[in-house]
């Protein structure tokens, strides 16, 4: 196939050809798109060149082992969500020499202030992955209800769902969401 039509697939097509036939070909279409994004990230939260390659590299050894394990809506979105994680894994690892480092450099208030923002911005990408865990019916009027702040009424207007569905669906992707999210804190302990 010519590599000029392949370089115009959208990302969605490069994640279902590789879905299909497992060929390494599409992500190496597919990666080279963001490793600047996936760079700067990294730059940004590990602050040196050489760390924030080894993390782009880590990045996308984890992106192509986690693909095949998650529907993936919007690759861009799920990418930067996974990068942001590894950095924040790492500095996590880091945590008493940045502690140190930091308690010198600025008040105890601010430090503390910083970590609650670094853990609750962690939370936060932790559920947003959550929710692309769940199934499309719970995953829809989660998303309506909690994130764009729809009536059952309007969610059930859209999606042709009655709204005993919409009510069920929002009472067992809460369920499911607390239980993906226990798994992920499990997983993130080992």
């Amino acid at each position: 196939m010519n590599q000029k039509i392949i370089d115009q697939y959208s990302d969605q097509e490069l994640l279902d050809r590789y879905r299909n036939d497992q060929d390494n070909k599409w992500l190496e279409v597919l990666l080279p798109r963001y490793t600047l994004l996936v760079f700067g990230l990294c730059m940004k939260y590990l602050k040196q060149e050489s760390d924030a390659k080894d993390a782009v590299q880590q990045v996308f050894i984890k992106v192509i082992a986690e693909i095949p394990k998650y529907k993936i809506d919007y690759f861009k979105s799920w990418l930067y969500m996974v990068a942001k994680n590894h950095c924040l894994m790492e500095l996590r690892k880091k945590k008493p020499h940045i502690k140190e480092l930091t308690h010198n450099d600025i008040g105890t208030d601010e430090l503390i202030d910083r970590i609650d923002f670094i853990q609750k911005n962690h939370e936060l990408d932790m559920m947003h992955l959550a929710i692309t865990k769940l199934n499309d019916e719970q995953r829809i009027c989660i998303e309506s209800f909690y994130l764009q702040k729809k009536s059952y009424l309007d969610i059930s207007e859209e999606t042709k769902y009655s709204i005993g569905e919409v009510k069920s669906y929002i009472q067992n992707g809460k369920r499911n969401l607390k239980i993906i999210m226990e798994k992920q804190q499990k997983n993130e302990r080992k």
